[in-house]
């Protein structure tokens, strides 16, 4: 059994996990998907709810927010680790893919009482993120598995969101997706005029009701409001918004129903999280690149840019909004993505 430990605060740390499972179950293998926040106290879930709310409608608290939060497995119950501790006993686990570095302190514990078991750290983004640097130096023997590397200026490995080829770039819709990633953070809003204007359709990732402007020319999309990683399995329930009809949510299988916007848009417009780059790069979408939220973006999206796969806004503004640059990096993505080799082959 592969038990996968992911962190519901960050659908680009969680959503990894769940396709992960899912590419592991196509092939035979076992695998459960744990997420961290399954442990904590109520009232740590509805603050992290407010701030969720808070991060979406100002970037700038986003920001600081992530400079002062805190290692997240101090605000576990400690019934509910014993619980776990005892659930991965009886489920044999074999092996851990920590997707979250605050899920180490709690890997470190079930590994002194059970004996060594092999240790993925996978990492999303291209250089260790904050959930690693704060949770601080393990005792643990680990293999760090990247799906982007900004060091080393390639993309050593990744989990495909699907066996699919991407859609060949005539039958693509000239459309562009533009979100803010799960907690629907950063500068996409402000973009949407001028991509309106240079003669694009949008799909617009909403995040509240609030963010439903009825524009002429984009269709929103929503993430269920009352759906969170830690109250059930699945992908995100994902729908359509329109104007006078109650949103009719799907949890998509196999795939988050995100990436299915993404397959038939010529870009994404968001910030370079690492969930992003990882749509982007089995839909052969180029990804539009947004301010960063933090400085591990910032890599992404340096390494996105050197790898011939994505454009900061301000670049392609320069060069007139141009369809022909879009199709260029989508062929640099056709190219690399046969490849890359595939995690989940090397775990069975």
């Amino acid at each position: 059994m592969i038990e996968i430990l992911t962190s519901g605060v960050a659908l680009g740390v969680h959503v990894p996990g769940l396709l992960l499972a899912d590419r592991l179950r196509e092939q035979g293998g076992s695998a459960h998907v744990s997420v961290l926040e399954r442990l904590m106290p109520e009232q740590t879930l509805v603050t992290t709810a407010r701030s969720k709310q808070a991060f979406h409608r100002d970037f700038r608290v986003a920001l600081a927010g992530q400079k002062l939060a805190r290692d997240a497995s101090i605000a576990t119950d400690a019934r509910a680790v014993d619980d776990l501790l005892r659930e991965w006993r009886a489920r044999r686990v074999s092996r851990f893919v920590v997707f979250s570095g605050f899920w180490l302190p709690i890997v470190e514990r079930y590994v002194a009482e059970a004996g060594v078991v092999p240790v993925d750290v996978c990492h999303v983004d291209s250089v260790q993120s904050p959930s690693f640097d704060k949770a601080g130096p393990t005792t643990l023997e680990v293999e760090h598995v990247w799906l982007a590397d900004a060091d080393g200026g390639r993309v050593p490995c990744s989990i495909p969101v699907t066996r699919e080829e991407p859609l060949a770039w005539s039958d693509r819709d000239h459309r562009l997706l533009v979100h803010g990633g799960g907690w629907g953070m950063g500068t996409y809003r402000e973009r949407a005029p001028e991509l309106l204007a240079a003669g694009f359709a949008l799909d617009v990732v909403a995040y509240e009701d609030r963010d439903l402007a009825g524009t002429e020319g984009v269709r929103y999309f929503m993430i269920d409001p009352d759906w969170h990683p830690w109250l059930g399995d699945g992908y995100p329930p994902f729908a359509e918004v329109v104007a006078g009809q109650p949103p009719a949510f799907v949890q998509r299988t196999g795939h988050h129903g995100s990436f299915d916007l993404a397959r038939r848009a010529l870009a994404t417009v968001s910030k370079p999280g690492g969930g992003t780059l990882l749509d982007s790069l089995w839909s052969a979408t180029p990804t539009v690149l947004l301010e960063p939220f933090g400085p591990h973006e910032q890599h992404n999206a340096e390494l996105w840019r050197q790898l011939g796969f994505g454009i900061a806004f301000e670049h392609w503004a320069e060069k007139g909004l141009a369809v022909e640059v879009l199709a260029e990096l989508h062929e640099a993505l056709l190219a690399a993505r046969p490849l890359i080799p595939d995690y989940s082959k090397a775990l069975l």
